[in-house]
């Protein structure tokens, strides 16, 4: 009887664990594609993120960009294709992990939560956007204007970037502003188990803005305007969720006073 026991409460787990592993395989083998497919084209995603450095040149400059090593500019591929494949396959994961969580919440905590994981791949895109269409060509022209010209009594100073150090520089931006931009999921899911409230949150919003644009200057080149740039929209993302967290307990409340005192 014991043993039948044992087996019956060994049976949900071990469906769990395979179903967590099919989901693992999709998005393992959605990422293996993707991968594939951005290698295959990382000379023209490279192209396009190197826009916001053409417009600054002009398309008829000249400028090269350089690699020094042997291997170097084969790595920056591997790692472009990677982080390509990552950005796509992100909202696939969030898909998956809802859906193996979702089953294991009441109702009324899925209609909470079920926009978060929403809202998490427009938020990222969003602080991404950010970073490559504004913070970009504004940190770009501002790194620029310490070139200068030569003349006789000197040599000219001009920019030859090289290709993995530029790559890199761009994935940092756009990871910063991308997980930056959770801010409000994390605070909401924290309100949720409890471990933050607004009444914590408006007390110590003076501790936030300090951590913020601590946070801003270590993930961000050394200039005030990526920092600014970074800092300023994160903050109004912590003030945005203080309206969030007040607006689900308001109507979480209703909601649980709607239950127990129904009509």
């Amino acid at each position: 009887m014991q043993t039948d026991d044992m087996n019956l409460s060994k049976a949900p787990l071990l469906k769990h664990l395979l179903e967590l592993r099919t989901r693992l395989l999709y998005c393992v083998s959605f990422f293996a594609l993707m991968f594939g497919i951005s290698y295959f084209f990382a000379t023209d995603i490279y192209h396009f993120l190197q826009q916001p450095l053409i417009k600054i040149f002009g398309p008829d400059s000249g400028r090269r960009m350089i690699y020094t090593g042997l291997h170097e500019a084969f790595f920056t591929y591997l790692k472009l294709a990677f982080f390509s494949a990552l950005f796509f396959t992100l909202p696939l994961i969030l898909i998956q992990i809802w859906r193996f969580i979702a089953p294991g919440l009441y109702q009324q905590e899925q209609r909470h939560l079920s926009p978060l994981f929403l809202l998490t791949p427009v938020l990222f895109i969003m602080g991404s956007a950010l970073a490559f269409y504004v913070v970009m060509p504004l940190a770009w022209e501002f790194f620029i204007s310490f070139e200068a010209p030569g003349g006789n009594d000197a040599i000219s100073v001009e920019l030859e970037a090289k290709v993995s150090e530029y790559l890199g520089l761009v994935i940092k931006l756009i990871i910063a502003f991308g997980l930056s931009f959770e801010l409000p999921i994390l605070l909401l899911v924290m309100a949720k188990a409890g471990l933050v409230t607004v009444k914590g949150l408006r007390e110590y919003r003076r501790h936030a803005i300090v951590g913020i644009f601590l946070v801003a200057a270590l993930m961000t080149p050394p200039d005030l305007i990526s920092q600014i740039a970074l800092g300023v929209p994160v903050f109004a993302l912590y003030e945005l969720s203080i309206l969030l967290i007040m607006w689900t307990q308001t109507t979480s409340s209703a909601a649980n006073k709607a239950h127990t005192n129904p009509l």
